[in-house]
């Protein structure tokens, strides 16, 4: 009992980040031309789609590996920051609002191979609750406002 203890205690703990809220912008356009443009910069972006529904308002994408530190933010194990891959899928809201179009993007991520730090082989376990950089909301939203301007 007290090796297991004793080991137990030298475990680094693992701090995930902390989840910022749904990303949300409004596009100073109709709904049609922010529709049209969403679609057509997912399409730039290599974007796998497993749903589009354009009467709801509702896209959502198939999970792909993005780089960790690039759309998501794995989090730290001791002092060592988890590197490797992630597995993210975004669930895209638009709703019009007038001449606007209110948009909302919601992240899901999770590790899919990972190392804590520079070293070592990339391990599929444990998998850790990842969250968005922001940056995947942030460049499809410029791309989208660039093509309504279009």
């Amino acid at each position: 009992m007290g090796i297991v203890l004793s080991v137990a205690g030298c475990a680094r703990a693992h701090v995930s980040p902390l989840a910022p809220p749904p990303y949300r912008m409004e596009i100073d356009a109709s709904y049609d031309a922010t529709w049209a443009a969403l679609v057509q910069a997912l399409a730039r972006e290599n974007v796998p789609l497993r749903a589009i529904a354009r009467d709801s308002g509702v896209i959502a994408s198939d999970e792909f590996i993005s780089p960790i530190g690039l759309y998501a933010d794995c989090g730290r194990v001791g002092d060592d920051r988890v590197e490797g891959e992630a597995m993210v899928s975004f669930t895209l809201f638009a709703r019009p609002n007038g001449e606007h179009t209110r948009l909302q993007i919601n992240s899901k991520m999770r590790s899919h191979l990972q190392r804590k730090g520079a070293s070592g082989k990339l391990k599929p376990m444990p998998v850790y609750a990842c969250a968005s950089t922001n940056r995947f909301e942030a460049n499809l939203l410029d791309a989208v406002r660039e093509l309504v301007r279009e």
